[in-house]
């Protein structure tokens, strides 16, 4: 039996509030999922393209002599700017080449690397100071977390080479610091690094810290964030290894030093690094400090360490 009139007349409503009610979700559904891309996509581009943060000190605040410096990162596409900072005393022992943090430049002002350099030109030392690309004074507009700037402190590494010929050691603080891990193990002639709070694995280190950084739920933010990454940028994370890296390096030795009041890189980081070969690297750990201020809290102690270490390389044959 065919349906009255009325009954027809009734179903006609329902259906479409149903059509009208599936449409809306979807469209929802749809909003939702390009505003999450979009989300992701703006955290992207903020943690690769930082704010350039502008050089507050000179060499000449503490007395030293120095030499402005230019010279192209390893891939060629950007020009780099830093310092030279000879040695009070000829012949130098070696040349030290230092890599700053993410959002740093040459300064690493919280780790007070002027005094530092200072420290080690009184010492005998040579020091080069630069920014990374899209850092201080150096061109680019990029800041890759490791993955460029590796190529940013072998073309440092060239520089010495052909200005400054002699046996070389990296000092980097943070992300300085594992890209100091990374470039060492691709380039035989770094005879040894001081890794002040590196990350051990930039993938990891992403994982864990992007809500954090977004304040962004971890589900769906951060596999989406690290999946735009790549095709975004051309940045791939996970080649910022540096638990491979170390194994590349030894036996040539490696000075670490990290805090255990470390908010920023936990200490555990370091520790995983170190303990792949003790028998040739070393861990300081120290406390009280706060991400890569171990020698602004201990700077006797910080600088007795590091030149320590570096007077053992330098006699090494």
């Amino acid at each position: 039996m065919r349906p009255t009139p009325a009954i027809t007349r009734a179903a006609r409503p329902r259906r479409t509030l149903r059509r009208r009610t599936l449409w809306t979700a979807v469209l929802l559904v749809l909003v939702l999922a390009i505003g999450t891309v979009l989300a992701s996509v703006y955290v992207g581009r903020q943690l690769t393209h930082p704010a350039r943060l502008a050089l507050s000190e000179s060499p000449e605040s503490y007395g030293l002599a120095f030499e402005d410096v230019q010279f192209a990162s390893r891939t060629q596409d950007v020009n780099l700017k830093g310092w030279f900072l000879p040695s009070v005393s000829e012949p130098a022992k070696m040349n030290i080449i230092m890599a700053h943090g993410y959002r740093k430049n040459r300064l690493q002002a919280d780790a007070e690397a002027l005094q530092l350099a200072k420290a080690l030109v009184e010492q005998g030392y040579n020091v080069l100071m630069f920014d990374f690309r899209n850092s201080g004074e150096s061109e680019g507009t990029l800041t890759s977390v490791g993955y460029l700037e590796k190529y940013d402190l072998l073309g440092a590494i060239d520089w010495m080479n052909a200005q400054h010929p002699g046996k070389i050691a990296l000092h980097g603080f943070s992300m300085g610091a594992t890209t100091a891990l990374t470039a060492a193990a691709d380039e035989p002639s770094v005879a040894g690094v001081v890794a002040d709070s590196p990350f051990n694995q930039l993938t990891a280190y992403l994982k864990e810290n992007l809500p954090v950084w977004s304040h962004l739920p971890n589900i769906p933010f951060t596999p989406l964030i690290l999946g735009i990454l790549p095709p975004l940028t051309g940045i791939d994370p996970d080649q910022v290894d540096g638990l491979g890296a170390v194994d590349r390096i030894y036996p040539r030795p490696i000075l670490f030093i990290h805090s255990v009041d470390d908010h920023s890189v936990p200490y555990r980081n370091s520790e995983s690094l170190w303990s792949k070969h003790k028998d040739r690297f070393e861990l300081w750990q120290v406390t009280g400090a706060d991400h890569v201020k171990a020698h602004a809290v201990y700077p006797q102690e910080y600088e007795a360490k590091v030149i320590g270490f570096y007077d053992k390389l330098a006699e090494q044959q």
